[in-house]
């Protein structure tokens, strides 16, 4: 028996955007049966032996290449996916559009201002300082979305409804599909440290 096609739904944004709040508000109101796959769960499951410095990116690249394959996994097997990741690093935006059946992901943009991120950081104090800064130039460099949302605006409620919203009136040729336009520019899927 073959599965019916997946979805995934994928939010992108820096540390403290609201990802996890819009994933939690969009599993309540989707028509199907859905999953949220964080990345940071898949590192809240590594054993909590010490790391070497020198070796921590490399660790962390192994993690994020295997939550990019279950994934991926999740959506062959014909399941609703809310992928909540930051596309800090080009190879990992590689690495998806690899491995992703492009039109069967809808890409959402997660937007909130620096100062906003980082009030939200020193409220959580459960992240280092300064991370919604270090990926703030980065997580939104390749520009194609499907869907934006500012979460300094809108409640992680009503960025659910707008996804949704775009999921039951949405065509033409996705954003992971328009990427693949471009993708000779970009580097090869394998990171390299950097």
């Amino acid at each position: 028996m073959t599965a019916p096609p997946g979805l995934i739904i994928f939010l992108n944004g820096t540390s403290s955007s609201g990802k996890s709040s819009i994933a939690a508000e969009l599993l309540k109101i989707l028509d199907t049966t859905s999953f949220h796959l964080p990345v940071d769960a898949f590192h809240a499951m590594r054993s909590k032996r010490p790391i070497p410095p020198e070796q921590l990116q490399d660790e962390i690249d192994r993690a994020v290449r295997g939550f990019h394959r279950a994934v991926a996994g999740m959506a062959a097997g014909g399941n609703t996916v809310v992928v909540d990741h930051v596309l800090s690093r080009p190879w990992r935006l590689a690495d998806c559009l690899d491995l992703f059946a492009p039109e069967d992901v809808v890409l959402v943009g997660v937007h909130c201002p620096l100062p906003e991120l980082e009030r939200r950081e020193r409220a959580r104090g459960d992240r280092g300082r300064g991370l919604a800064a270090q990926q703030f130039a980065r997580v939104h460099t390749h520009g194609v979305y499907d869907v934006e949302c500012d979460t300094s605006g809108d409640s992680p409620s009503e960025c659910a409804w707008k996804i949704k919203d775009f999921l039951s009136r949405r065509q033409g040729s996705t954003a992971f599909e328009r990427l693949l336009t471009q993708r000779a520019s970009m580097p090869a899927p394998a990171p390299t440290g950097s």
